[in-house]
């Protein structure tokens, strides 16, 4: 989403490679200012955003990767109809942006391989961003904040030291790209199976050593990258659990017998922990649970080629059917054939 399709002539104005180290336009016209829409500063030796940037006043494109780039300055905000800002391999951080950036109309910022060690902040306020690149920073985390910016499809936080995902994540409504590849993430908040849009995730070269069972809810996905991730190789069955409280063998009883109780039967705290209930996954088992429950690891066949770890709560240790051993168990085949081959046409695990 780099490149400005149909800009050509006179609407483009190539500046590349001319060892710049600011931007004179003496003998720059001001028709060809004027009729400038894309113009590309790549590799030369800018230290600071010039501020004769704003006499493009029709810009809609800006490339000015490759430089020594290290602020930005609030000249910028002036072009109005900026859509598109390239500034790759420079020396950015979170210090570089005007404090009013977050007011530009900007759908596309591409700021991959630079110094960031936080999320800036402003680009949280950028309400039109559609794609947005911050691979090869130094981040470290991902703001949830990052929920403000709805109208998002691409984000690609590849090559940071991100170790967690948060849930807000979720609240993306037109996500369909989603590289967090080459981090130190340990783990995926069961919220991503919320995100209808998503058609391609990329976890590759993590420290995962199991996915979530909501992952199969991602109808849209067509390709999840898991390759030189720690995904573990055979099934677990060492795992700790704590016995469930007398209030939790209540709250079971009610709900796995159907006891009937009305609102004004029970202290509004009970019925709260009452509407709690998680029903046990196993389908041999019509149990619930509450805070305590059993953690498994349990394969899921994809494509009939790969089979993927996918963590499943039960109810009890005695609850052990979906997770046995014996690959072709009634419940692990009941759950396999559940998920059709197209569901993932690209599983990279190799």
């Amino acid at each position: 989403m780099d490149g400005y399709e149909g800009l050509e002539g006179e609407k483009v104005l190539n500046l590349s490679r001319l060892n710049l180290d600011n931007l004179d336009l003496e003998h720059v016209g001001e028709e060809r200012k004027r009729d400038t829409q894309q113009l590309l500063l790549v590799y030369n030796r800018f230290i600071m955003l010039p501020g004769s940037i704003c006499h493009f006043s029709n810009l809609v494109f800006l490339d000015i990767s490759c430089n020594r780039l290290a602020f930005i300055c609030e000249d910028i905000l002036r072009l109005s109809k900026l859509k598109t800002l390239v500034a790759k391999n420079n020396r950015l951080d979170e210090f570089s942006l005007p404090k009013d950036f977050g007011t530009m109309s900007l759908e596309v910022v591409n700021f991959s391989g630079n110094r960031f060690e936080e999320f800036p902040s402003e680009f949280l306020n950028l309400q039109r961003l559609q794609s947005l690149s911050l691979g090869g920073n130094r981040l470290k985390t991902i703001p949830a904040e990052i929920e403000h910016l709805t109208s998002l499809e691409l984000l690609y936080l590849g090559g940071n030291s991100i170790t967690s995902i948060p849930p807000e994540l979720a609240n993306l409504p037109y996500l369909s790209y989603l590289v967090l590849c080459d981090n130190r993430i340990q783990s995926i908040p069961p919220q991503l199976a919320q995100m209808r849009s998503l058609r391609s995730l990329s976890l590759h070269n993590n420290l995962l050593t199991y996915l979530p069972r909501e992952i199969l809810s991602l109808f849209q996905l067509q390709e999840l990258s898991l390759r030189g991730n720690p995904l573990v190789v055979r099934f677990v069955k060492d795992m700790t659990y704590d016995p469930p409280s007398l209030l939790e063998l209540a709250g079971r009883t009610v709900k796995s017998r159907n006891l009937t109780y009305k609102p004004e039967d029970l202290p509004g705290n009970l019925v709260r922990y009452l509407d709690l209930a998680s029903k046990c996954p196993n389908p041999k088992c019509g149990g619930v649970y509450f805070d305590s429950c059993v953690r498994h690891i349990k394969f899921v066949d994809f494509c009939g080629k790969y089979r993927l770890p996918l963590m499943h709560y039960l109810c009890s240790p005695e609850c052990s059917s979906p997770c046995s051993s014996n690959p072709q168990s009634d419940a692990d085949s009941e759950d396999e054939s559940r998920v059709p081959a197209h569901r993932m046409q690209k599983v990279l695990l190799g």
